[in-house]
């Protein structure tokens, strides 16, 4: 089954408990947390605190991207706080496969899911050497940065090529809609995080129910 996490980047920061509600109410498999530190991406978004404020309001799990220098650093804090799975970037680690055992190890050590996440422009077999020690990929079908930014269509060969080789959850990320939600589950994608499609449309289980049945 396709599982659907509405990326809180794309909530209303204002009223963010009643809009975790509305996402677990509407269906949602999970939250996607965008964590950007300003230097390993252009933006700056929300940290533990704030993370810790969503497990409350919510009782689905919490994937923690984390979009930051020095992951490492930051595994503990976000695991305590409620992140069900937490993922990191290996260029953050300078592409590093032995730095990144070292997280994803960390990740274990707290008890929680580890998820490898590579950019667009990333070749996959960057993280071949990882694939057996994850249980989640994010691919990530834009640049990160910024949400509402439209879905790049030339990653579509690299699902594709993921999925010939890995049998566990293969996750997108980036301008996914119920266009092209299809195009990625036929690439062999079973998980969408999707941010504006879902939380700026006027009913939101009908666009988690639109994604799910792509």
């Amino acid at each position: 089954m396709i599982k659907v996490g509405p990326s809180v980047l794309a909530a209303d920061y204002g009223n963010l408990a009643k809009d975790m509600r509305r996402a677990e109410k509407a269906g949602a498999d999970f939250l996607h947390v965008d964590v950007m530190d300003g230097n390993f991406v252009p933006n700056i978004t929300i940290g533990p605190d704030v993370v810790r404020s969503i497990d409350r309001a919510s009782k689905l799990p919490i994937h923690a991207h984390l979009m930051i220098l020095n992951p490492q650093n930051y595994v503990e804090a976000f695991a305590k706080v409620g992140s069900d799975i937490i993922s990191f970037h290996i260029e953050a680690l300078d592409y590093s496969v032995e730095k990144s055992k070292k997280v994803i190890k960390l990740i274990e050590r707290c008890g929680k899911r580890p998820a490898i996440v590579i950019n667009p422009p990333t070749p996959l077999d960057s993280v071949k050497p990882l694939l057996n020690m994850v249980d989640w990929v994010l691919i990530m079908t834009v640049n990160p940065g910024f949400g509402g930014q439209s879905f790049m269509p030339e990653v579509l060969p690299k699902i594709r090529a993921l999925r010939k080789i890995y049998k566990k959850d293969i996750e997108i990320d980036g301008g996914i809609n119920n266009i092209n939600a299809k195009l990625v589950v036929e690439a062999g994608a079973n998980i969408l995080a999707a941010g504006t499609f879902i939380f700026k449309a006027k009913n939101i289980s009908q666009a988690i129910r639109s994604l799910r049945n792509a």
